[in-house]
């Protein structure tokens, strides 16, 4: 077990203070702090502050595989990290975006290398060839768009628009109130002619400060359009997000994100654990490449309410956040000084939040793990027990239950 040192992202949508004041640097950072990586991921891989040596993650987990991420893991997912742990500072939102499945992703990543597309080329989609499965767990209030609304509400909040331009595409979703419905009415708000968008969305966003001024029961989804439209003025993901669920995390609880699921975080601090890969398909809200019929084959247009996820008690002082990946699992851990364990035949990362903590191998060795610093279990460290007062979150694999 040993004390990480993790890479920030500097995204521009990124906070100047969360990540600041959670690893207890100056505050305002000089520039936008969007994401801290934990993990051997090769784009930015944690180095661990060894007793000889500082060695990046990703060697150490190659010169010593099995030790590193136990038989299990290393069987089923080759001698890589399964999983990459963050934390995620939103201040502005982020891109409509969703995630390829496995087959997907192998596909596509694929074709890519086959027409030799460079991989820093900016219309490149794939980075890997795996899928990316994810969970984001509120540290504070977090917004965010995800998965379609139930079609009938959405025709009823667009309805109540009362835009007739937009009938035409409403017809397409109240003809059909069904996946395929919402399947074409997506589809076409993202090719509308720019010639025919421009009005189009210059009047729903009229209607919009209408309805946000009346009360109504769909304020918080218009006055969402109002700022996307602010922020991304003629960009056709202003209207799609109308078509999304608009939810609020308060801290602690969660949102799992299978492949395909269409969403946009808005704005908010959590801590976010996933796969370990980097495909991302937008369909806008970015200035960043979009692909459209790229992004439309790995949609999932199931439409329904979102399962907002509490975490379930596995034992005193450890809730888990269950979901079917086996890449990964987010447990939280509220720390006190009766030591709990942490024996776990796979890898683990464990960050504190608050407070701080002691984590102690069997052979008494211990480290003492500050807010804002992550600990690396490897598979073969015996014996680990973690002690201390505040909270905790602890990132391992999801093959084997801790």
């Amino acid at each position: 077990m040993e004390l990480m040192v993790n890479r920030i992202r500097p995204y521009a949508w990124g906070s100047r203070t969360a990540i600041a004041e959670l690893i207890g640097a100056p505050s305002p950072a000089p520039h936008p702090q969007a994401e801290l990586w934990m993990g051997a991921h090769p784009g930015d891989s944690s180095v661990l502050l060894g007793a000889a040596d500082e060695r990046s993650l990703l060697d150490v987990i190659a010169d010593k595989p099995v030790l590193m991420l136990g038989d299990r893991v290393e069987a089923e997912f080759g001698p890589r990290l399964p999983f990459l742990f963050k934390v995620l500072a939103a201040a502005e939102p982020l891109s409509l975006q969703a995630h390829p499945s496995a087959a997907q992703a192998a596909s596509g990543f694929a074709a890519e290398e086959a027409a030799g597309v460079p991989m820093s080329a900016g219309g490149r989609n794939y980075k890997d060839g795996s899928h990316k499965p994810e969970l984001i767990c509120a540290l504070t209030e977090f917004h965010a768009l995800c998965g379609f609304r139930d079609p009938v509400l959405t025709v009823e909040l667009l309805a109540d628009l009362g835009v007739p331009q937009l009938d035409h595409y409403l017809s397409l979703l109240s003809g059909q109130p069904d996946r395929d419905g919402v399947r074409a009415l997506f589809s076409s708000i993202l090719t509308i002619p720019s010639s025919s968008f421009a009005p189009l969305l210059s009047a729903v966003l009229a209607a919009c400060v209408r309805l946000v001024r009346d009360g109504s029961p769909f304020s918080t989804e218009y006055r969402t359009a109002l700022e996307l439209g602010e922020r991304y003025p003629g960009d056709p993901g202003v209207l799609a997000s109308l078509l999304l669920n608009r939810v609020t995390l308060q801290p602690g609880q969660a949102l799992y994100l299978a492949a395909g699921n269409l969403h946009a975080y808005l704005a908010g601090v959590g801590v976010e654990l996933m796969a370990n890969s980097d495909n991302v398909l937008r369909g806008g809200l970015t200035p960043k490449h979009v692909d459209v019929p790229e992004l439309m084959r790995v949609l999932d247009f199931t439409a329904g309410d979102v399962e907002i996820l509490t975490g379930d008690e596995v034992r005193p002082g450890e809730l888990v956040y269950r979901t079917p990946a086996p890449e990964f699992r987010l447990s939280r851990l509220t720390l006190s000084t009766t030591p709990l364990d942490l024996t776990h035949e796979g890898p683990q990362v464990v960050l504190v939040v608050d407070g701080s903590a002691t984590v102690t191998d069997g052979t008494g060795e211990s480290v003492q793990v500050e807010r804002g610093r992550s600990v690396w279990i490897a598979a073969d460290d015996r014996g680990v027990t973690i002690t201390g007062s505040g909270t905790a979150f602890r990132a391992t694999d999801g093959l084997v239950a801790p």
